[in-house]
């Protein structure tokens, strides 16, 4: 008897802290059918769909390691990668050799912005996620007035064929034509008509790598240290501020390598809104996959990154065969990307609450068993 309530209760449990990807997979089998894509088609979508997005999502674990939750920060990665790629085709330099230096250029912006990013969570301990997203929206204002007034005026810009017609200033769309999917062509194998890019994937496994690597480093112990008490961690004589700011700058390299490794896919960009949804639905997929604000691994990316585009490819069809319109199925699959980040906090904030309640309760009956001892 005592063994069957076990199972139960761990069943429960189970689908307690998977109640999200749970829910993603059922939504994926009843949009599969109506959506009528062929196996070939979906497959060879979801295999470009996560080699473009998964180093992006990646990018997220080592704030959530350092107990920062969710960086809506990584955004401004995403805007290193972006001025990288402005001036590397300003430059005229394309294929591997511009996405490389690509990289190299993203590397110091992203550490500035980091910096920055780290040091103003610092002083905002407990509210990292909510200043994480403000903080995005301020230094989007910042990139524009870099890309729309500084590039071309102050930033030396050659080609007008990048500038606007004013002479200063980028045009709205960035070509990427001569760069496109250089990265994954190279390498790229033909299963039964699904296109593999064998070396981004490769790519991939080794940022997965040196995160599992990186946990067990003393830096990497020093985060989940300070993640799990802070005033600890520093009586430890662990540099808490240092060690988040870290967290935070890794975190900004990261996003900033996965923002070009995404654009590249694309071929383009929209100079001006490319980086807007990136940390929203980078955190969403993430969620997707069975992630929380306080725990997050490698392979709740993967899921992640499998389910919310699974969704993204099938709800449009899905909703045209069922209404007739597939703006539907577009309206359905954002507001499923806020409500998942909005679930998943309303679950955090939760869970805490009952923790501090329970911790309560229990120093309340420890100190009245004192009492009655006493007398």
């Amino acid at each position: 008897m005592k063994r069957k309530q076990t199972s139960k209760f761990n069943l429960k449990r189970l689908i307690q802290d998977n109640s999200v990807p749970i829910m993603f997979i059922l939504i994926c089998l009843v949009c599969l059918p109506l959506a009528g894509y062929s196996p070939a088609y979906l497959l060879n979508e979801l295999v470009t769909r996560m080699g473009r997005n998964t180093f992006l999502i990646l990018a997220l674990l080592i704030p959530i390691m350092a107990g920062m939750g969710l960086n809506f920060g990584m955004t401004l990665g995403a805007m290193a990668g972006e001025i990288a790629l402005i001036l590397v085709v300003d430059w005229q330099i394309w294929g591997i050799p511009g996405i490389i230096l690509a990289m190299i250029i993203s590397i110091p912006i992203s550490i500035l912005l980091g910096l920055f990013c780290g040091n103003l969570l610092n002083k905002a301990k407990g509210r990292e996620m909510v200043t994480s997203y403000f903080i995005s929206y301020f230094m989007n204002g910042v990139y524009q007035l870099v890309v729309l007034f500084l590039m071309g005026s102050v930033i030396p810009i050659m080609h007008n064929t990048l500038k606007l017609p004013r002479g200063y200033g980028v045009r709205n769309t960035v070509s990427l034509l001569s760069m496109r999917q250089q990265l994954d062509n190279l390498l790229a194998i033909n299963v039964g008509g699904v296109k593999i890019p064998v070396l981004t994937f490769i790519i991939i496994a080794v940022l997965c790598l040196v995160i599992v690597w990186f946990r067990r480093t003393k830096l990497g112990q020093d985060m989940r240290a300070v993640a799990q008490d802070m005033e600890v961690a520093r009586d430890a004589g662990i540099n808490v501020d240092r060690t988040r700011i870290i967290a935070i700058v890794m975190s900004t390299v990261v996003a900033g390598f996965g923002m070009i490794i995404y654009l590249q896919n694309l071929g383009n960009f929209p100079t001006y809104t490319a980086h807007v949804q990136i940390g929203t639905f980078s955190i969403a997929a993430l969620l997707v996959g069975g992630a929380s604000v306080e725990r997050a691994s490698i392979g709740n990316a993967f899921l992640g990154v499998f389910l919310f585009h699974m969704m993204f490819i099938l709800a449009p069809e899905a909703g045209t065969t069922i209404t007739g319109d597939s703006m539907i199925g577009e309206y359905f699959r954002t507001f499923v990307s806020y409500g998942v980040i909005t679930v998943a906090l309303i679950m955090y904030e939760t869970r805490k609450r009952r923790v501090k309640s329970q911790t309560g309760y229990l120093l309340a009956l420890a100190q009245k068993e004192e009492e009655a001892r006493a007398k």
